[in-house]
């Protein structure tokens, strides 16, 4: 019995990735699909919400989401006021599509649907996606000059340090994310040795708190967006 679990321990792939390779670029096939996937559930949806809106009785679909962008804008509003409004599509984008592809990895499909969450190449991307965006605001909206100046602030001996913080920034982002739902993926992988008549009851309740984790690492993802840009292009009074 020792010898049979120690062997089926031994057949578990973390981090595993179906790859092909383009032009000289190896790329996993398994998060690119997996990453369409939940891109196409978070356009299907909004499409179908925005068709059924209604003023008068809204459906369950769109309380939910309703509850969400008010919950993003009144952080938004609360951080940096009125001077950038975009940051509440980009958050409730963020929020959603993250929120699906963390528990795309709940779905039974004999590891054909991953989470792409669970891969670094997404998350990483998504993360300097964001701190890029936030840097190109900052100059936008208060000059060249401006921005250069508060890596100086409040003390210019202090610069080498805000730098260091902003390149740091986008991997630490990423790193949160795609920690959290790997070590989720991991969990799932080892569960599924336990015996087939009492998995049922581990694998329930572990996928129960992995869809709260999905849940809480969306949420922690799109609010550290609101405050990167609240930072960046926050009123001096928020």
């Amino acid at each position: 019995m020792m010898g049979q679990g120690m062997t089926l321990a031994a057949d578990i792939e973390v981090g595993h990735h179906r790859t092909a390779t383009f032009a000289g670029l190896v790329f996993n096939v398994d998060t690119v699909w997996s990453t369409v996937v939940a891109g196409a559930i978070v356009f299907g949806l909004g499409f179908y919400m925005a068709r059924r809106a209604s003023s008068g009785r809204p459906s369950k679909l769109q309380l939910a989401f309703e509850t969400i962008v008010g919950a993003v804008q009144k952080q938004v509003e609360s951080t940096m006021g009125h001077v950038a409004d975009f940051v509440v599509p980009l958050a409730v984008t963020l929020f959603t599509f993250i929120l699906i592809a963390n528990w795309l990895e709940l779905i039974p499909s004999g590891g054909y649907l991953e989470s792409p969450s669970a891969d670094i190449n997404l998350t990483l991307a998504m993360a300097l996606l964001v701190v890029i965006w936030v840097h190109v605001a900052h100059i936008k909206q208060k000059g060249f000059g401006a921005y250069i100046k508060h890596y100086g602030q409040p003390y210019a001996a202090l610069a080498p340090l805000t730098v260091l913080e902003e390149i740091v920034k986008p991997f630490t982002l990423a790193l949160r994310l795609f920690g959290n739902i790997f070590a989720g993926g991991i969990m799932i992988a080892i569960i599924g040795l336990i015996p087939s008549w009492l998995l049922w009851l581990p694998n329930g309740l572990w996928k129960g708190f992995d869809a709260i984790i999905g849940v809480i690492q969306a949420f922690i993802f799109a609010l550290l967006t609101i405050l990167y840009f609240g930072f960046a292009l926050g009123d001096e009074g928020h």
